[in-house]
């Protein structure tokens, strides 16, 4: 059953988007876009040659059109039925540029890998960007969810943030104005971010370049980098590791259809297959389940869950949760 019409909605938008720079997608698929390689597709995908083919499209998309923006996929999981209305995707080309800005400080796009800033830093000898290098998203995602690791978080270096409204109107936050705690921002879910300013301190590049080490070598030797995954599936509750609280549930290796909680890091799931949405989330619900019943601790997802459930595919929250 056929849960998005593409070609009718892009119809719908009328003769402004012969204005437009960009590329136009109906029905695109998101499998190619995200990490894990499963999901539906989005009714209508729209990736903006800049910031001002952007801000043109926003104007001509009516209000009541749901708008989704995505990174580089690296921590979504798309459900099968699809995205309803329209799929933000950033281009590399215009959103994707890290430069110099002054003594210290680095401006990158929304799209920049996050590993493009670390490797920036290091080249120019700017310190407190070495956590950046072991996060396997984007800019623009680190900025929505206070990315971090390695004692690391996107709030130290932030200092500016620029992004565009629903309404096509241009804004710049400060840190402040993020209003950011653990893998969360206070900023309206509205908001595109197009790129941000960050300041670091001067360090010794190969001082550096030993932290950068230290953290693809920990990468490399105990999470599953080569796997089809979306990263750390549960952020971890105050005062515990939501790993131990998995493996200690007996959830390390766990599968349902396609899907399995790895065994070299069992908060990374994985897509061992031809896992679908419905294995993925499900296999995320069984886990919290568990650990709930184990240690009484409800896990919440870090992984960012999008789109609309086939019929008959729903996955309820596990008994234990309250509404997200």
């Amino acid at each position: 059953m056929k849960q998005v019409d593409g070609e009718k909605l892009l119809a719908s938008l009328g003769e402004g988007v012969n204005q437009l720079r960009g590329r136009l997608t109906p029905d695109a698929s998101m499998e190619r876009v995200t990490w894990f390689q499963a999901g539906g597709l989005a009714e209508l995908m729209f990736q903006p040659h800049d910031v001002d083919d952007l801000i043109t499209f926003l104007k001509l998309l009516p209000a009541e059109v749901p708008l989704t923006v995505v990174g580089v996929g690296s921590n979504l999981l798309v459900r099968d039925g699809g995205i309803p209305g329209v799929v933000i995707r950033l281009s590399a080309k215009g959103f994707g540029q890290v430069e110099l800005v002054g003594e210290n400080r680095i401006r990158a796009g929304a799209i920049c890998p996050d590993k493009h800033i670390a490797a920036m830093a290091m080249d120019n000898g700017i310190g407190g960007f070495a956590f950046y290098y072991g996060i396997p998203g984007s800019i623009g995602g680190a900025l929505r969810m206070n990315a971090g690791a390695n004692g690391g978080e996107t709030s130290q270096r932030v200092i500016e943030v620029h992004a565009v409204d629903r309404q096509g109107n241009k804004h710049v936050l400060s840190k402040e104005d993020m209003g950011y705690t653990y893998r969360h921002t206070a900023a309206s879910k509205d908001l595109i971010f197009t790129h941000a300013v960050f300041e670091g301190y001067p360090e010794d590049r190969a001082k550096i370049r030993a932290e950068m080490d230290a953290v693809r070598q920990h990468r490399e030797t105990v999470q599953p980098i080569k796997e089809k995954t979306g990263g750390s599936t549960f952020k971890n509750p105050p005062d515990h590791s939501a790993w131990k609280l998995i493996d200690d549930a007996g959830c390390r290796g766990l599968m349902n259809g396609g899907a399995q909680m790895s065994s070299l890091h069992c908060n990374f799931m994985i897509n061992i297959g031809h896992a679908t949405g419905y294995d993925l989330e499900y296999l995320g619900e069984m886990v919290r389940q568990r650990v709930f019943e184990h240690a009484g601790i409800k896990l919440e997802w870090e992984i960012k869950r999008l789109g609309i459930f086939m019929p008959g595919r729903e996955v309820k929250p596990f008994q234990g949760a309250t509404t997200e």
